[in-house]
């Protein structure tokens, strides 16, 4: 395999460094404990030296006007985004479970978990043997790209090679994810390649073209991946974490912030032809909706956004901000997304004001990921409310059934199989006091056009960022499972489970909408037509009044409420229920 752009290669006498610098006039390598060495330039913006380091020196480039910087390839910090990087040596993990292929995308659950808020990389492989026994399949780590402070989501990472020092190291990483292919589970890993956090991107100051500056987003410049250069050193990080970590999957944050949108087929066909000989999905984060992307030899998912933003005021009955567009006429909103994947295909938008998405109805249900929850849906709320706090628990159980026994893959947020009372709010640790302020003053005028925010005093009850107390506040506590009545919503999201990989995985392939309705102002009966014929039906009322439902004769894989299914077959719905039915082909 030719070497990469990016990042240093260990070679048999040492290694060699590469930087591109094209706003830089020179740049020298500084190896601890060696004298500096000038870099050579070697065109197009390209510097290159030589060194007789080992894995674990810690180096850094000083730019010609006195700089000093870290690899923006670099591997591991050693002292967080500022300071000097480190040399791994990958090739020097020895995996004990190295004959793992992965899983197929069908029977793929997904837990999306804070690494950071459950205990470190070490502390996400303890939990591993609990999710498997939970029926989870697939562990959806939030971004580790190294970011500034201790505390972070993740979206703020400006290294995007090198897994954050506060989870632990890199062999860390890499025995929780073997240790997970032991159990039989996937991992999956948020990436971020649509923009860079506010500290600690150095690229702005020695490869200016690596930025647009006509395009602007929130984060100031677009990244310009009409350069080679730019798009090799996203390409090389997400084969990088696929081969070298052996992630199953990745995640990709908010693409439809990417400008060159062909790139993303690029990435793709390039991540599929290099890393090969076992099962490795990708899953897009996209406003746009875009379904031509989902296709067999680009990706297999997408997170469905348009499910949950129905989904969520049918079970709470919130309708401000983006809510507003999918707060009316929810039940017939739910059954075009159960039916058709996206709500929006094409038609104008009202909070975006313009159309947004592509026809989505030729798609399978396994072409979108649906949750009730996740860390955007819950950590985006003012104070971080999870369902838990929001919904009626016997609406929220037959949500529960809707999401873990239909045939879109699901996914779950830590903590949500045993409603965890524990918020997840916004949080980060920015070292720098004017950006501290920045990001704290910003998160609460953020919400100031939200009724219970509206009066100045009312936005002090908005979590401070950067406090410590935020962060710890969203740690899920997992020792309230065995306590009622969290005891009985995980014996629900076990049950539920254990009937999707015996009743429901096993026809996913192939399997296709039949038709679905609303049949009542919260209420759906959808069915679809699986891969071995048989018919899955799902009547699901989330409202307060009974509906006006019948369905077939068919054998009830699942009831919510007691007496439910009989109550179907006579023509009404029980309020706050769902029923599950699977019958013979027609």
């Amino acid at each position: 395999m030719p070497d990469a752009l990016w990042g240093p290669v260990l070679r048999p006498d040492g290694a060699t460094f590469r930087l591109w610098a094209p706003s830089a006039e020179g740049a020298a390598l500084e190896v601890e404990g060696r004298d500096p060495v000038p870099m050579r330039a070697a065109g197009d913006g390209w510097f290159t030296a030589d060194a007789p380091a080992r894995p674990g020196d810690r180096y850094r480039f000083r730019l010609a006007d006195g700089l000093q910087v870290p690899d923006p390839a670099s591997r591991a910090q050693a002292e967080d985004v500022h300071g000097p990087s480190v040399l791994v040596d990958h090739d020097g993990y020895r995996w004990r479970h190295d004959g793992w292929r992965g899983r197929p995308w069908h029977e793929t659950v997904l837990y999306e978990l804070h690494v950071g808020a459950c205990g470190g990389f070490a502390g996400v492989r303890a939990m591993l043997p609990r999710l498997r026994d939970l029926g989870v399949t697939a562990v959806e780590l939030m971004p580790v790209a190294d970011f500034p402070g201790a505390r972070n989501w993740g979206y703020d990472g400006v290294l995007p090679f090198a897994p954050d020092a506060a989870y632990g190291t890199p062999q860390e990483l890499k025995a929780l994810v073997d240790e997970a292919h032991g159990l039989g589970l996937s991992v999956f890993l948020d990436c971020v390649f649509n923009h860079f956090g506010p500290d600690g991107a150095y690229l702005h100051a020695y490869a200016k073209p690596f930025f647009d500056e006509g395009i602007h987003t929130p984060w100031g410049a677009a990244i310009d991946f009409a350069r080679p250069e730019v798009r090799a050193f996203f390409e090389e990080c997400a084969i990088m974490w696929l081969r070298d970590y052996r992630m199953d999957g990745l995640r990709l944050d908010a693409v439809h912030a990417i400008a060159d949108q062909p790139w993303l087929d690029v990435l793709a066909r390039r991540i599929r032809a290099e890393v090969t000989g076992r099962e490795v999905h990708l899953v897009l984060e996209n406003e746009g909706n875009t379904a031509s992307k989902l296709a067999p030899d680009l990706f297999d998912a997408q997170w469905n956004d348009d499910g949950h933003n129905v989904l969520h005021p049918l079970l709470t009955g919130e309708r401000e901000g983006y809510y507003e567009d999918f707060h009316g006429d929810g039940a017939r909103k739910l059954a075009r997304v159960l039916e058709q994947g996206f709500l929006f295909q094409g038609e104008e938008m009202p909070h975006l004001g313009r159309p947004r998405g592509e026809p989505s109805a030729h798609l399978p249900p396994t072409a979108f990921v649906l949750f009730l929850q996740n860390h955007d849906q819950v950590g985006n709320r003012a104070l971080g409310e999870r369902l838990s706090a929001l919904a009626h628990p016997e609406a929220l159980r037959a949500a529960a059934a809707l999401l873990l026994l239909g045939p879109q893959i699901p996914m779950l947020f830590m903590g949500e199989e045993w409603g965890a009372t524990a918020p997840f709010l916004f949080f980060t640790a920015f070292p720098d006091k004017f950006l501290a302020d920045a990001v704290r003053e910003g998160r609460r005028k953020e919400f100031a056009h939200f009724a219970a925010f509206r009066d100045p005093a009312s936005r002090e009850r908005i979590p401070d960022p950067n406090a410590e107390a935020t962060f710890t506040a969203s740690i899920p506590d997992p020792s309230e499972a065995v306590r009622a009545p969290h005891d009985a919503v995980l014996a629900l999201h076990r049950e539920l489970l254990a009937l999707r990989h015996a009743e429901i995985v096993p026809r996913l392939r192939g399997a296709r909408a039949a038709g679905a309705e609303a049949v009542g102002e919260a209420a759906v009966l959808a069915r679809w037509t699986m891969g071995d014929g048989a018919v899955l039906t799902i009547a699901a009322n989330l409202g307060a009044a009974p509906a006006s439902a019948r369905a077939a004769d068919a054998r009830v894989l699942f009831e919510t409420a007691s007496g439910a299914a009989d109550s179907l077959a006579t023509g009404t719905l029980p309020p706050r229920s769902t029923v599950v039915l699977l019958g013979p082909a027609a």
